[in-house]
């Protein structure tokens, strides 16, 4: 069977505080679900109905199990999570991330990925490179090439594609995951010449071409080879382009609650557009509500909406114009 789409990278468990407006010193209550970028985009895709695998590894401990057990509950088929081989305490746990909850635009986020975090140590002969090669989408995220093996693994999964269909790099920079954060510039480019569309904020563009300007930065993309360049603007929409077509939407608005699910939600409505084969505005109009909607919840993966909620979001918009 050919998965719609196949992401690797980011898994783990996200804790989030049920207390709000307050540090982590003082919250009291808070509330797991399952987390990582990765993870979410595979997630949210899921929810508009396709078919889903996650490439990814976790430690042998609970969280482990949880993140197996939930990504299976939510939809995405975990068979290609591992677990890494030792004893809990002997080798890196399945990583836990915090994050404070101050709305609407104040998320910071604490990673416990010590001493590494086990979907880092996926190595390029664990690949199920048929499915790799067979998905329709294949999603990988530039913090998948911040170490190795993890990196290795990365590049061997895109050599595999064979352009047939698309493949996305989630500029997702984050530079206290890599080892030296002066290679990310060089993996980034070498990554952008075997994939076919990018996503990224303009703080990530700026890293992955060096351009932050939203027109100049999808120009660069498009002229390392890409189909579909997306660049991410925060308050002020989106833009998308195309070598022959180039679209801006505005923000869908709401009252904000957390925001850090938002862009995974938007990656999961954008594999359902280019499935579904929609045009680039009705695309990235879909994806921007989504991306809405996940950023009025407090979670990101159980936030996910169905393509329904979407569109019933989209109507009221169009009613409100």
């Amino acid at each position: 069977m050919a998965f719609d789409v196949v992401a690797i990278g980011r898994t783990g468990v996200d804790i989030y505080p049920l207390d709000h407006g307050v540090g982590l010193e003082e919250v009291r209550t808070f509330e797991k679900f399952l987390g990582g970028s990765a993870t979410n985009v595979a997630v949210a895709a899921a929810r508009h109905g396709h078919d889903v695998a996650l490439v990814s590894k976790v430690g042998p401990d609970a969280f482990g199990r949880f993140v197996r057990a939930e990504a299976a509950r939510l939809g995405v088929d975990a068979r290609y999570v591992g677990t890494l081989d030792g004893e809990p305490g002997r080798v890196p746990p399945t990583p836990v991330t915090f994050c404070e909850v101050h709305p609407p635009d104040d998320f910071p986020l604490s990673f416990y990925r010590y001493p590494t975090a086990p979907d880092l140590m996926i190595e390029p002969d664990e690949l199920p490179l048929e499915a790799i090669r067979e998905a329709r989408i294949f999603w990988a995220t530039v913090t998948g090439l911040s170490q190795e093996p993890s990196r290795a693994a990365h590049h061997a999964a895109l050599a595999a594609r064979d352009g047939r269909h698309p493949s996305v790099l989630d500029l997702d920079y984050r530079p206290m995951f890599w080892e030296d954060p002066r290679d990310a510039g060089a993996e980034i480019a070498r990554a952008l010449e075997q994939v076919s569309v990018a996503v990224g904020n303009r703080e990530e563009c700026e890293v992955a071409v060096g351009e932050s300007d939203p027109h100049r930065a999808a120009d660069a993309l498009l002229e390392r080879g890409l189909e579909l360049a997306v660049v991410k603007q925060g308050p002020k929409g989106v833009l998308a382009a195309t070598r022959d077509e180039r679209v801006e939407v505005p923000t869908h608005p709401v009252d904000v609650v957390n925001g850090l699910g938002a862009g995974d939600a938007f990656g999961g409505a954008l594999c359902h557009g280019l499935l579904l084969g929609w045009e680039l505005e009705r695309v990235l109009r879909f994806a921007n509500v989504a991306g809405a909607i996940v950023a009025s919840r407090l979670e990101c993966s159980t936030a996910m909406p169905t393509e329904d909620e979407v569109l019933a979001a989209l109507q009221t918009q169009e009613v409100a114009r």
